[in-house]
């Protein structure tokens, strides 16, 4: 028996491949499936199964593509209208060479979560490992908000039963492989390692030091967590089986003058994936700035899939690819193109540029201190925020600020802030869309200003 994680960054999915004497499945994959693909071929595997832990809302699933290529079969909850696949109720059984995988039904994410457990029947009918899809993960549990208010109730109550009554009986020795790891929008406090067992999780995961089911319930209710909108589309994409293309946008390089007469057109959005630092000191006027490994994070509060996406990379094939990548795994496909030779080329038509002014922390403790006329604004989420801010700054998310009318006038000075700058920077350049004259950036956030000993309340 061997495993193998696929992480897809940014994100933090994580998908599996799974073998045994020849054979293999795939949990929960990823649209852009040439990694699977590779892998089976390479060690000379054939894909018997494909098996979904839950109708994912965080990327757009490849299960059908993949099957159309391999011809395996495609599994998933028996809870949920799905238009393509089989599904499965407890205790369904599936043989992969030695092993014997058995689907459980583990609503509480969703109502169609289920988890697959693996076992050797010539050794022990004992579970060796589970993939547990968005139910529970290495230090969290998964969110229960994704119906909205009147379904939380109910739906954590069903997790706490999928949890306490079916997942963590299987013994402490199993080993849990869940389908993300920290930093995926799925979870509020996953953490770092992500392969985990159940022992250790009862031992250390926060979500599972409760008394009773009540405890649990009104723990869940408690979390608040982010909505990207492209949730929505992924949701609709995914009940599907979503029909679109098989491969990553082949795009065609813009010269600077093309690339300002499409950007002229409506429905058009610029991205630019280079870092704030460089941001800063110029780029075109009305992008956005996402630094590229934030690009699979915040692409979907910014972009709508009726948009045309242009790039701004550094000039390199290596970074576009990437960035074609994490916005492929979201859904879109109008990726109409990137500035050829990058920014460089824009300079060198003589065409015109903006900025973004920055502050050291040092720079805005003496305005704070002078008592300037300014406005401070932190973009990091809630717990973050919590935690520890500047005093007198006002908190608006970073993804809220798009769609959000500030009461606050386009002549006057507005810092913003994340932890590091990254987050900032993206804000600042929705700013400087809406229209604000005077932005700046603060360098390195919240880590910088608590080394510099100034206070955070």
């Amino acid at each position: 028996m061997k495993v193998k994680c696929i992480r897809s960054k940014g994100i933090a999915h994580n998908s599996y491949i799974i073998e045994s004497d020849g054979e293999a499945a795939v949990i929960d994959p990823r649209r852009d499936f040439g990694v699977y693909l590779n892998h089976l071929a390479r060690n000379e595997l054939k894909l018997k199964y494909i098996f979904e832990t839950h109708r994912n809302e965080d990327y757009v699933i490849g299960s059908q593509s993949l099957s159309k290529l391999t011809g395996a079969g495609i599994y998933h909850g028996s809870n949920l209208n799905f238009e393509y696949g089989t599904g499965l109720s407890d205790n369904d059984e599936f043989y992969l060479g030695h092993l014997k995988i058995n689907a459980l039904e583990t609503p509480g994410h969703t109502d169609e979560s289920i988890s697959y457990i693996v076992s050797i029947p010539s050794l022990s009918d004992e579970a060796i490992m589970v993939f547990t899809g968005d139910l529970i993960f290495a230090g969290d549990t998964g969110r229960i908000d994704l119906y909205g208010d009147k379904h939380e109730y109910r739906l954590s109550s069903m997790m706490y039963d999928s949890i306490f009554n079916k997942i963590l009986p299987l013994g402490d020795g199993v080993i849990m492989c869940p389908a993300h790891g920290a930093g995926s929008v799925c979870g509020g406090n996953i953490n770092s390692m992500e392969h985990t067992t159940l022992g250790f999780e009862k031992k250390n995961n926060p979500s599972l030091q409760v008394s009773t089911k009540n405890e649990f319930i009104q723990m869940k209710m408690k979390e608040k967590h982010r909505y990207p909108p492209y949730f929505k589309q992924m949701e609709i994409y995914n009940l599907s089986g979503f029909h679109g293309s098989k491969h990553p946008p082949s795009l065609s390089p813009l010269s600077a003058t093309e690339l300002k007469k499409r950007f002229s057109q409506q429905s058009h959005v610029l991205i630019d994936t280079r870092t704030p630092e460089d941001f800063s000191t110029a780029h075109i006027k009305g992008s956005y700035n996402i630094w590229l490994d934030g690009l699979a994070s915040f692409g979907g509060w910014i972009i709508s899939h009726n948009d045309n996406v242009i790039l701004v990379t550094y000039d390199g094939y290596n970074c576009l690819t990437k960035a074609v990548k994490y916005l492929f795994r979201l859904g879109y496909d109008n990726i109409e193109g990137y500035l050829k030779g990058g920014i460089e080329s824009w300079y060198l038509d003589n065409l015109p540029v903006e900025s973004i002014s920055v502050l050291t922390v040092d720079d805005l403790k003496s305005k704070i201190d002078s008592n300037e006329d300014i406005e401070v604004l932190d973009v990091r989420d809630d717990n973050e925020w919590e935690l520890g801010h500047i005093r007198g700054a006002r908190h608006i998310y970073v993804g809220d600020l798009e769609s959000t009318e500030l009461d606050i006038s386009h002549n006057k000075t507005i810092v913003v802030y994340c932890s590091t700058g990254k987050r900032s920077s993206l804000a600042a350049s929705i700013l400087k869309r809406k229209k604000y004259k005077n932005v700046y950036n603060l360098l390195g956030g919240t880590t910088a200003w608590y080394k510099a000993g100034y206070e955070l309340i």
